[in-house]
């Protein structure tokens, strides 16, 4: 059987899966803590020194200083060398991320009250954005996705400066997809760089990287625990942990697309997890009959299959309702609602990252292509926390004016409350 069965028909076993669920939690031990401090604290004192020594020791043998920043011909030729077709469809997917975003922007207020008084709320956007982008396993997968979900909602918000920090390969090349990507997107800063030393680097600040107001982007443990060291100093979107999908079905639901969108959560990573929750039994035993076809096939069998087992679980709940509050208590980081009338739902949903809603709206759709953001909130913070957006890379400044008449007419009861 590739993933868990899991009857859940009480408030206790509910609370024993989300207990189970928690416990895959990637968050820093003692050990890995101590050992971001410390390059955090060696990019503080040897600076540039410090990225090359750490580059060579992990990703490029032959990394040099020189190599820190991608020069302005290197993000040309990129840009010249991938197909025009792709590069169309990237474009397309930017111009749906950005109308999204569009819509999230906030303007000042200023309004004038009584006795003289005005009051308002400045929004602005911070100067400095540092975006770290991950480069997929080696290099193979890069994350140009990721980009784009955290580069539109900055250029968006209004942010005048936005670098771009990822890893290179082990020839010291970044991939030719992102650096299209941040060429198409008009962004000129992008550094050779990678894991905790990245966000050390854009945070602090050294010879060739300019420290930025903001850092944003998902990361292995090392990045998301050198993010919460540096949190503080400077701003950042969120400690995302690993990526998880809960599927909400009934009998109407297709098994073999219910197998293919657990799938596409199973095959990021051994920690990831996906999870079926269903009144049907049909459902459920045709889905893990799918599961178990697909992964035959599938080119990440071997990691898919490690998730799946690790933390995949078919669940059986009574009803619908029952399993929509399930979804609720877990606050997943992506909720697919693959049921009829699956509208009908909506208002019951209290937390979840991002909803997709009916049988034709796989989680990839929001994912990659649609608009809305898939830097999201994860291990239940979606309970309390939001999708990375526009407001990640904005400010909020009250402004207050109070004239004589005002100070005459309050002063004493300021004092008394002071």
């Amino acid at each position: 059987m590739p993933c868990k069965y899991f009857p859940c028909n009480s408030g206790a076993d509910a609370q024993k899966l989300k207990t189970w669920l928690a416990s895959r939690s990637t968050s820093a031990g003692d050990e890995t803590q101590r050992k971001v401090q410390a390059i955090l604290d060696n990019v503080r004192q040897q600076r540039d020194q410090a990225l090359v020594d750490y580059t060579r020791q992990y990703d490029c043998p032959d990394f040099h200083a020189d190599m820190l920043t991608v020069s302005t011909w290197e993000i040309k030729a990129a840009r010249a060398s991938v197909a025009p077709d792709f590069f169309s469809i990237l474009s397309e997917a930017a111009k749906n991320i950005r109308d999204f975003h569009q819509r999230q922007k906030t303007g000042s207020w200023i309004e004038p009250a009584a006795n003289g008084t005005v009051l308002g709320q400045l929004v602005t956007p911070v100067q400095r954005a540092g975006l770290y982008v991950p480069g997929g396993r080696g290099g193979t997968t890069p994350l140009i996705s990721s980009l784009l979900m955290t580069a539109i909602p900055a250029q968006v918000a209004g942010v005048e400066h936005i670098a771009i920090a990822s890893p290179p390969q082990k020839n010291g090349q970044i991939s030719p997809y992102i650096l299209a990507a941040a060429d198409m997107l008009g962004i000129e800063t992008v550094y050779r760089l990678g894991s905790a030393w990245a966000i050390a680097a854009l945070a602090i600040g050294t010879q060739s990287v300019a420290p930025v107001d903001v850092i944003a982007g998902p990361g292995n443990l090392f990045v998301a625990t050198a993010k919460r060291l540096v949190m503080g100093e400077v701003g950042i979107d969120m400690i995302a942990g690993p990526s998880e999908i809960a599927i909400l079905a009934d009998a109407s639901a297709n098994p073999i697309w219910l197998a293919a969108d657990m799938l596409s959560q199973a095959e990021h990573d051994p920690h990831a997890s996906a999870l079926l929750i269903t009144d049907s039994r049909n459902i459920l035993d045709q889905t893990k009959k799918e599961l178990e076809r697909q992964l035959e096939s599938l080119p990440r069998a071997e990691l898919a299959g490690k998730s799946l087992q690790d933390w995949g679980a078919l669940i059986e709940v009574p009803s619908i309702p029952a399993g929509l509050e399930l979804t609720n208590l877990l606050a997943p980081e992506h909720l697919q609602l693959c049921v009829e009338n699956a509208w009908d739902f909506i208002c019951g949903v209290k937390n979840a990252g991002a909803i997709f809603l009916g049988h034709f709206t796989p989680e990839a759709v929001g994912d990659y292509f649609a608009g809305p953001n898939h830097v999201l909130p994860t291990l239940g913070g979606a309970r309390f926390s939001s999708a990375l957006g526009v407001e990640t890379f904005v400010k909020k400044t009250s402004l207050i004016s109070t004239n004589a008449d005002y100070i005459h007419a309050h002063g004493h009861k300021i004092a008394k409350m002071a």
